[in-house]
């Protein structure tokens, strides 16, 4: 499927121009089935030894153009559509949180990784919010580059402290606007921004990964 200007499902941008029940039609019809698309884990570095750590990635705050299984994309900075015909395979934040904890857990790091502390306890908590996950349009409209942005804190559960912030961000081209094109895209972005996330995590916990 290519995408252009005109065949974009009517997002939260454009939600006020609508009467009710145009624009929840306009989200998209249950009756319509749509391609589901996901975004992998990296492929990062073995951490060599495991640390009796337990970390618990919660949900990823984020905006409500971003609560959806729908793909975000934006003609322009101010209006927000959605890809025709295609969404995630969860809501954007629970998909992302997914990743974010299987590429904790593929290090082998940690000796516990998941969404809740481990027997209503835990040493840590990644807590984060996602600024932008969309896929941005070119001028001319051929091609668009994915954006991923999110903001992460590392909390010690023990006392409520945080032990770091930092924001990560990373940008990628799809050569056009072919849905895999773009889904790609979106998993080259991911991949540099998880990564990056993995190492600093690691080693605000006490860890260093090696260079891959």
């Amino acid at each position: 499927m290519t995408v252009t200007r005109r065949n974009f499902v009517i997002g939260a941008g454009s939600m006020g121009l609508l009467s009710g029940c145009g624009a929840l039609s306009a989200i998209g019809d249950a009756t319509t089935p749509l391609d589901a698309y996901e975004l992998r884990a990296p492929a990062l570095p073995q951490a060599g030894r495991m640390l009796a750590r337990a970390l618990s990635v919660e949900l990823p705050t984020s905006s409500g153009a971003l609560e959806t299984d729908r793909i975000l994309i934006k003609p322009n900075p101010v209006q927000s559509l959605y890809l025709p015909g295609a969404r995630w395979s969860d809501q954007a934040p629970a998909m992302f949180q997914t990743v974010m904890l299987r590429a904790f857990e593929d290090t082998g790091a940690l000796s516990y990784v998941g969404r809740r502390p481990l027997g209503g306890s835990g040493d840590f908590a990644l807590i984060s919010e996602i600024t932008d996950f969309q896929a941005e349009l070119s001028e001319d409209g051929n091609s668009a580059i994915a954006r991923i942005r999110l903001t992460a804190r590392m909390v010690r559960e023990s006392d409520a402290r945080v032990m770091a912030r930092r924001s990560f961000q990373a940008l990628a081209p799809a050569p056009s606007t072919e849905t895999l094109d773009i889904v790609q895209a979106f998993n080259v972005a991911s991949d540099e921004v998880l990564g990056d996330l993995v190492r600093w995590g690691l080693e605000v916990i006490g860890l260093r990964l090696p260079v891959s």
